[in-house]
């Protein structure tokens, strides 16, 4: 979890000191992030299932979700790559020529 407040406290101020508005544009990218988290969740699922990993119960608060998936887990594919959109945006921002195809 202190990897998770670190990200947000190192990345989601760019939204509101840059203005990059990734928060408001939430659904643009959940339409990136959950497809790929989900395929992602799907195998960590099927690899828990089967014994080929698991998680240190030291190291996880022991919420667990579907497929017997832990919380931080979750939290992971969803708090990391909107933090990696909101740096790349926040590049963008401050390098106004750099244009990467989908300006209108």
């Amino acid at each position: 979890m202190a990897m998770f407040a670190f990200t947000v406290a190192g990345s989601f101020w760019l939204e509101i000191a840059l203005k990059v508005g990734v928060l408001r544009r939430i659904k643009r990218a959940m339409m990136a992030i959950v497809p790929v988290a989900l395929c992602f969740l799907l195998w960590d699922g099927y690899a828990i299932a089967n014994q080929h990993w698991h998680f240190d119960k030291q190291q996880i608060i022991g919420l667990f979700g579907p497929l017997n998936i832990p919380l931080e887990e979750y939290l992971f594919f969803i708090i990391i790559p909107i933090a990696a959109i909101m740096t790349i945006e926040a590049v963008r921002t401050v390098k106004k020529h750099w244009v990467i195809g989908d300006e209108k």
